[in-house]
């Protein structure tokens, strides 16, 4: 059993910071070749530096890429240049995603829609345009094999799918719909051999949750009393998961969520926070 992902081309959401920035760098430093893909183009220059010059010799594994992937052009553009630097593509990782306090009584529901057009809808239709091209590739080999994998997506979630505090209903339902549109992708690609599978975190210690552990350290303490494990993840542990599931090792798991929490989700969630 192999969870090796060397060789292998993977687009990366969200890589300009955070958990997405750090499984970009865990699957670069792991021999895959990478997009990190983000709309902050300055972040991301800060964290990978410039593209090489498309008319030199350089061996990077890694390429940039800059733009809004809420628009279904920009999505497009996106694929374009992974195969353009790399060839082809093999794995899919979404892990642009937002997280938004809100008023569940709001009546607007702008956070519901927000939420559902960052974490939901783009990455779906990025899904559904990278299986496309994972089928042509398959085809183009001639490879009918059915043991053969043409390709893995793993998606970004949170126990928020199903544990949530009225502050984060927004967030809970759209992570519970990336949930079953990980479900359903999974059963429409399996004839195609292009495995669908989500992690779903609970704490992490994310740029974020230090700044909110920083001006809040009771959160902390909550967070550490709610979780079994006793501890707080690294954004590594996330990477490792979303690695097991882009490799060989999970060939049999498809429609997967991954629950990578310490053991936070097997509590009653009352009166302990969502971060």
């Amino acid at each position: 059993m192999s969870f090796s992902i060397a060789g292998k081309t993977a687009i990366i959401t969200g890589a300009a910071n955070g958990i997405g920035l750090s499984i970009a760098r865990h699957f670069a430093d792991n021999g895959a070749n990478v997009i990190c893909a983000d709309i902050d183009e300055a972040r991301l220059l800060d964290e990978w530096g410039p593209n090489p010059d498309s008319d030199t010799d350089d061996p990077s594994n890694t390429r940039i890429f800059a733009g809004d992937l809420r628009e279904k052009l920009t999505i497009a553009n996106l694929l374009s240049a992974t195969i353009d630097a790399f060839e082809r593509v093999d794995i899919l990782v979404n892990a642009s995603r937002q997280v938004m306090l809100t008023d569940p009584l709001d009546a607007d529901n702008k956070a519901v829609q927000i939420l559902l057009d960052q974490n939901l809808m783009t990455s779906l239709r990025l899904s559904q345009l990278v299986a496309k091209r994972m089928i042509q590739q398959g085809e183009e080999l001639g490879d009918d094999d059915q043991n053969t994998p043409l390709g893995a997506i793993v998606n970004l979630s949170s126990i928020a799918a199903s544990r949530t505090q009225p502050g984060l209903m927004a967030y809970s339902i759209a992570s519970a719909a990336l949930d079953q549109m990980t479900r359903s992708l999974a059963v429409a690609l399996a004839a195609n051999r292009i495995r669908v599978n989500a992690v779903a975190f609970g704490s992490v210690m994310s740029a974020s949750l230090q700044d909110t552990i920083r001006d809040a350290g009771e959160t902390r303490e909550d967070i550490l009393e709610g979780t079994p494990l006793g501890r707080i993840a690294s954004a590594n542990e996330v990477a490792e998961a979303v690695q097991f599931l882009s490799s060989e090792g999970a060939g049999f798991m498809t429609g997967h969520i991954l629950t990578v929490d310490g053991g936070r989700s097997l509590l009653d969630a009352v009166g302990n926070p969502a971060h």
